[in-house]
């Protein structure tokens, strides 16, 4: 039988080869963004005590009524915004499906979608599906910055949606108010709609602020807001994730999440309502815990001829390897992999045209020992690169985000 493709470019994502080579090869995975620690525990008696009470059959489409609840009043404290919970939240299947049934939702055949490189990768095959192109505007390395005049010109009569990502998977970087105020400047007038992915949203440093488009009056009334209740729970495997728009954008959207995957694990969603409820601030600690982590990882590495610009935001930090190798960043990838056993990401792949680049992404949500064993390695490897003695990990104070 002849297979017809729609995806046809579209093969095993970077995260997944990536993490099963990882684990054949019995490498320090610092590659897939997820952590290896465990979960508050108070979330998994939750769960049980859910399951034990009942709630094992479909929740409603939209969601369970109390979650929607806890999310409205959880963004309402982090941004002063006020969401209707009935007619704005939608709980999704991970913050992948949120994107997804936007996208079919609201991008038609021949329309275009503007997109920022490096950009996630699940964004272009849900254009596709859609029929829609993307056009890709490149952030260059290092800073990784908006360049307007760019986004400007790629919009056109064809422009049906824009879609940002702060705190920046995988350039590490937060947009500003500023950036938002240009974005809405150069959207007015227009029928553009934008999804903001704020999967990230409490993991900033450094006395950062995470600006929200819920809190952009202007942007807020076009955009469709996706968040990670995974992420913010450091348990991705919960795949619980929701999107916060208009009710006229809320509308469209479930009526392809009521086709796609209709509802969410029941049980999950009545004991992460409760969890908000007894824990509302539990977002609030991840900036001081992971940033300790983040910090770790570059005290680890400070000597090591890895240069590591310190990350704004996210899971992730960069490396910059171009003091010890000219490979590409996917040949540099391979080689720690291989030799360090020590698994990367590298960046071009999220690029249409990659720049010149030797950067990879490093994945430091990850317990103290893991961080510790894949700075040693890494550290060996750029040292013996050098011709210089492998120097000691420098211990740091272990602890949990609960």
């Amino acid at each position: 039988m002849i297979v017809r493709s729609k995806l046809p470019r579209v093969g095993t994502t970077i995260f997944t080869v990536m993490s099963q080579r990882a684990a054949e090869l019995g490498a320090v995975n610092l590659g897939q963004g997820f952590p290896d620690y465990d979960i508050d525990p108070r979330l998994g008696e939750l769960v049980h005590e859910a399951m034990r009470q009942g709630h094992n059959q479909y929740a409603p489409m939209p969601g369970m009524p109390q979650l929607r609840e806890a999310i409205a009043a959880k963004l309402d404290r982090s941004y002063s915004v006020r969401v209707d919970p009935d007619l704005e939240i939608t709980v999704t299947l991970g913050a992948t499906e949120a994107i997804f049934s936007s996208v079919q939702a609201l991008v038609a055949p021949g329309d275009e979608v503007i997109v920022f490189d490096p950009a996630y990768d699940s964004y272009e095959p849900a254009v596709q599906l859609a029929g829609g192109v993307c056009v890709h505007v490149p952030l260059q390395p290092p800073r990784f910055r908006y360049d307007w005049d760019r986004v400007k010109a790629a919009l056109s009569a064809r422009t049906r949606m824009v879609i940002i990502n702060s705190p920046h998977n995988p350039a590490c970087t937060c947009i500003s108010a500023q950036d938002l105020a240009t974005l809405a400047e150069l959207l007015r007038g227009r029928e553009v709609c934008l999804i903001a992915d704020e999967v990230y949203e409490h993991i900033v440093f450094d006395g950062r602020a995470h600006h929200s488009v819920l809190a952009h009056p202007e942007l807020r009334q076009r955009s469709i807001a996706v968040f990670s209740i995974g992420k913010t729970l450091q348990a991705t495997g919960l795949r619980v994730g929701y999107a916060v728009a208009p009710r006229t954008l809320t509308a469209e959207l479930r009526k392809v999440h009521q086709f796609n995957t209709f509802t969410i694990a029941t049980p999950l969603q009545v004991a992460i309502a409760r969890y908000l409820g007894e824990r509302p601030d539990c977002g609030d600690v991840l900036r001081t815990f992971l940033g300790a982590k983040r910090d770790r990882l570059i005290a680890a590495l400070a000597d090591s001829s890895l240069l590591l610009p310190e990350a704004e935001g996210s899971f992730f930090q960069l490396i910059d390897y171009r003091a010890i190798s000219d490979l590409t960043d996917v040949e540099f990838a391979d080689e720690l992999l291989m030799r360090a056993r020590v698994a990367t990401i590298p960046l071009s792949v999220f690029y249409q045209q990659a720049p010149p680049m030797t950067l990879l992404r490093l994945c430091f949500a990850k317990r103290d020992e893991t961080l510790d064993e894949g700075a040693a390695r890494l550290q060996a490897y750029a040292r013996k690169r050098n011709g210089a003695a492998p120097a000691a990990v420098r211990p740091a104070p272990s602890g949990k985000p609960w």
